[in-house]
Order: C-alpha cells, then structure tokens, then sequence
C-alpha cells in the first residue's frame, strides 16, 4: 500500500561555490523527499515515486531508491531526455537553476495530474512537491483537485517569488495544502518582511495551517498555525557537505511523522535532512538504526516549545 507520493526527477550538474563541480547527480526533489520519507519510516515500502524519464537515464541512478525500498512504479520511461538542469550553488546556500532541455520536455516529464499516478498510488494519504510561489496557478489546481479527493498536501517553494506576494496569492497556496514548508529566504521574500513574527501571523491570518519554516544550520520551525502553538528543533551537528535537497529530504520526513505530533515530526525532519546534507545527492542507504536513534535523541533534547504572542 502507498501512503506517500512525490514528484519530479532531475538530472542536476551542480557547480559549488569553490568552483569545483559534481555532475549527473540524482535530484529534483522527489528522490529526496521519497528518502527523507523512507528514513523517518525505516523502509520506503509505503512511499512512491511520480516521475518522466528518458532513456538517457543511467539505470544507476535510481540504485539509492531501490535500497531504501521506495516503490519506483510510477517512473515512466518517454520518448524525451530526463530533465536536466545546472545548479549553481552559493557560499549562503543559495542555488540558481539553469535549465539543459527544452521547455517543452519539462511539461510531460515533471507533469504533476491524476492521470500520472499508477493506480496503487491514487490511495494515498498524503502528497508532497515543489513549486514556484510566483507561478503557482497548476499547482494549486492539482493541490485542490487532491483535497477534495481526501487526500493531504504537502508544499514547498523551490525558489523565493520575483517579488512580495499579495495576500490573495498567498491565501490561494495556503487554502490547498495541509503543510507549507518555505525556507527562510523564502518565506522573508513572500511576505516582504524579514521580521519573524510578522511572517508567522501573515501566514496565520491567511489560512495557513502547518507552516515548517526551515532555517538551515538554524534547524526549523514548525507550528500548529491555528493552535497558535509550535516547536523550535535544532539543526543535527554533522558535517555539511552540500545543502542541496535537504529542504526536500526534511519535507518527506516531516510528513511521514506527522500523526505522531508536532514535536516528533519536526525531530525526524531534522534528523533526515542530517543525513541529506552529509554528501553529494542521495544518501546510498537508509540510515543505521543505532545512529539515527542517537540523532533523533540529540534533536528531542534540543526541541523546544514555541507559542504565538
């Protein structure tokens, strides 16, 4: 049985900041998000994957997936090139995304619709993707076909709006998902302000109703929007390597722990993303037991409880 679903593969050729390149590496979010899900459940069993790929494809790359038992059904093979794409990363971690196909490839391959969801995926309870705050319309289109279906969404920006957004536009992204999950660039940059509590009470006013606002080597913040209460967790002491889909890996981890409250998400998200950042794409296995145990110990000992003034 499938309970979660994420979208999106990318071929990406990152270039960091030293200069130094790594190129054909597994991303696009949706193999993050699908490993972060696996890691928080300790097998990817329940998790699918929604994704157009070429034949290009190195059959390799999907090797990490399979490891962590995520179910790949829902990776179909056309006739166009996989989506590829530069990923030029900045030394505050900000990442600029050039396109290597053609427009026209990235509609079929990164389609998001009922209709490219094999059957067994189409009972899921939750879905999870990226969009693009200031071009949100299709998204929020599939986001509200998925809910009057039952079914809970989960969504995160991929890249900060040209410009402030009206309240009308943020409204229409927080009605359609259960989880908004914007960086903290991001959410500065939506509500134009970089003031913490008036970003929280825009995105409370407006409907919002999980808000994980992530905050890198800060950890994140995570709240019940119309509880008015939240948690504040730590980010996990490891050794950064690239920064790169961590926000995708929390995202899938957040959403897979979710029943179990709050606090306990947000603890597994960040102990997911530990693992994400840790090398370049996709972790080859799930984490050892023991040592995500020990992880998740040091993010509960850090958690604490945030309340809306």
């Amino acid at each position: 049985m499938i309970d979660y679903v994420t979208f999106g593969i990318i071929i990406d050729d990152i270039v960091f900041p030293q200069g130094t390149t790594r190129m054909g590496v597994l991303g696009g979010g949706g193999p993050q998000t699908a490993w972060g899900t696996a890691a928080a459940l300790g097998s990817g069993e329940t998790v699918g994957l929604v994704a157009g790929v070429g034949r290009d494809l190195d059959p390799g790359a999907l090797v990490p997936l399979a490891a962590a038992r995520v179910n790949l059904d829902g990776v179909r093979v056309t006739a166009l090139p996989t989506p590829r794409a530069w990923q030029t990363v900045e030394f505050d971690g900000r990442r600029t995304q050039v396109w290597r196909v053609e427009p026209q490839t990235l509609g079929e391959q990164l389609a998001r619709h009922w209709d490219v969801l094999p059957p067994a995926y189409r009972e899921a309870r939750w879905f999870h993707w990226g969009i693009h705050p200031g071009d949100a319309a299709p998204a929020i289109a599939f986001a509200r076909d998925l809910r009057e279906r039952g079914r809970r969404v989960s969504l995160e920006p991929f890249r900060p709006p040209p410009a402030p957004m009206s309240d009308e536009q943020i409204g229409a992204l927080l009605e359609v998902c259960d989880v908004f999950s914007p960086n903290w660039r991001e959410a500065a940059m939506m509500t134009g302000s970089d003031d913490e509590r008036q970003i929280i009470a825009r995105f409370r006013a407006l409907g919002g109703r999980i808000l994980a606002l992530r905050r890198g080597e800060a950890g994140a913040d995570v709240w019940d929007l119309p509880a008015g209460r939240g948690v504040r967790v730590p980010a996990v002491p490891t050794g950064v390597i690239d920064p790169v889909g961590a926000g995708n890996t929390f995202c899938g981890a957040l959403i897979a722990r979710l029943d179990d409250g709050l606090a306990e998400a947000a603890c597994h998200a960040t102990v997911a993303a530990s693992y994400a950042v840790e090398q370049i794409g996709i972790p080859a296995a799930l984490p050892d037991p023991a040592d995500y145990a020990r992880r998740l110990d040091t993010a509960r000992a850090g958690c604490a409880e945030l309340a809306i003034g």
